[in-house]
This record gives structure tokens, C-alpha cells and sequence, in this order.
């Protein structure tokens, strides 16, 4: 692309996982500079300013500068300045990294909005539960290589396990885990700080049947249910459960 390719450049929008906004303007200043790179009309720039205060919900802090705002709406600044300008296709990268479970919300709510809107949006993100919320089409990336790429019912369609149960239960003696383990489709057994958690390969009564053993042995728990695989789990079964630098 050309550094005079305007035309191209006001359909779209990125938005950089570092905070990116001019310190010496106030909320309300930096969104009218930015969306002005593209908007000259200044009746139209005034009003998609506004829209983006909205969106992000930064009505109650337009006279502030970047320094007074707390890094949730630091992020939420940032994604209106990169967005104001209303573009077609929008580049969000890692936008709810650090910042608070309500900063996140709101953020996630604005892109669903941008989403329901008309625009494309290209999402990078490492929270798998955010991928499910808003994204269409997902593509796992591990070390610049697409492993899997499709709807997430279809990615979920890729894990080994069909089940995972999760029982609270104390002082689970070691022979029944051992027991447990040789039980028909069952995928992995794991025990943990009061917590017995079983993945089965495949099988859709495996609550029942697990809940008949606790009994049969007497075994007491106070809590038990069922998942279904998630994002997450495909993630880390493709991408490998080790640490990364």
C-alpha cells in the first residue's frame, strides 16, 4: 500500500495491542484527531467522534487527558481512535490485555456492536472464551503455522475428549482413581486440591455412569457436573500444554 492511499487507508482501522493516543489531547481531542485523518467534514467528524465516545463508553471522561484514565479506559480510548473514522475492516490486536473484568466487558460489548454493524473484524486474542463470544471464523496460529482453521463448532469437532466431568470430593483414596481410570472411554483422570476431574473419549452417559460408581463405592461428594470441550481444550491440544517464553 501506497503512503498516500487514502481511499484505502480510511476503510480501515487498527488497533495495536499498545496504547497509542497523543498525551497533551484530552479523550474527547484525541478521537476527533484521529478520525479527522480521514473525516475533513467537520459536521460528519463531530458526530462520528461522539458515536465512538458512545460506543466505548467514555462520555464521563471526554476533558480528560490519557494520564488520568485508568488502563481499562486507556484501552477503550485507544480502540475509539482507531475505529472513529467507521472503516470497513478493523484490525483489533490483543485489545482486553490487562485491564479489569468490567473494562472488558464494555470492550467486548463495543466489538460486537462494530461487528453487528457491517464491519469485518480481524481479532487476535490468547482468551479462548473471547474467540467464542465474537468471532465467526477462527484460525489457531502456533509459531506462524495455521494449525486448524473453521467455525468453533467445527474446531470442537477436533478434540479427543467428548466429556469432562468435575466432581468436589475430599480424601479420594488413590485405588479409586486407579479404578476409575480403566473405566470404558475414559480419556485422563486427574486429582487436585479436593478436585477429581474426568475426560472420556466419547460417550454421552458418562455422568450417570460415573455418579453410579461414587455411589456404589459410597463415596461422598458435594459437587459434580458436566462440560462440554471447549475452544480452550482444542487450543491446547493442537498447540501442546508446555510453557511458552
Amino acid at each position: 500500500m501506497k503512503p498516500d492511499a487514502y481511499d484505502i487507508k480510511a476503510k480501515l482501522g487498527v488497533v495495536f495491542q499498545d496504547v497509542a493516543v497523543l498525551e497533551e489531547l484530552t479523550v474527547e481531542e484525541n478521537i476527533d484527531y484521529f478520525c479527522g485523518l480521514y473525516i475533513k467534514d467537520k459536521k460528519k467528524r463531530k458526530q462520528y467522534s461522539e458515536e465512538a465516545i458512545e460506543l466505548v463508553a467514555l462520555q464521563e471522561f471526554k476533558k480528560f487527558y490519557p494520564k488520568q484514565l485508568s488502563g481499562g479506559l486507556l484501552r477503550r480510548l485507544n480502540i475509539a481512535c482507531g475505529i472513529a473514522h467507521k472503516p470497513k475492516l478493523i484490525f483489533l490486536d490483543e485489545p482486553t490485555v490487562a485491564v479489569d473484568p468490567q473494562s472488558r466487558n464494555n470492550i467486548l460489548d463495543g466489538i460486537k456492536k462494530l461487528r453487528d454493524g457491517g464491519a469485518t473484524i480481524v481479532y487476535t486474542t490468547h482468551y479462548m472464551e473471547e474467540v467464542e463470544i465474537i468471532c465467526d471464523r477462527v484460525i489457531i496460529l502456533d509459531k506462524g503455522k495455521v494449525l486448524a482453521s473453521g467455525t468453533t463448532d467445527e474446531l470442537k469437532e477436533l478434540a479427543k475428549i467428548e466429556e469432562k466431568v468435575t466432581v468436589e470430593v475430599k480424601n479420594l483414596e488413590e485405588k479409586y482413581i486407579k479404578t476409575i481410570q480403566t473405566m470404558e472411554s475414559v480419556h485422563e483422570v486427574s486429582y487436585d486440591g479436593n478436585l477429581l476431574i474426568v475426560t472420556y473419549k466419547k460417550g454421552k452417559s458418562n455422568l450417570i455412569d460415573l455418579m453410579d460408581y461414587l455411589k456404589k463405592e459410597n463415596i461422598k461428594y458435594s459437587k459434580i457436573y458436566l462440560d462440554r470441550p471447549t475452544l480452550n481444550d482444542v487450543f491446547l491440544e493442537l498447540t501442546g500444554k508446555e510453557l511458552r517464553d
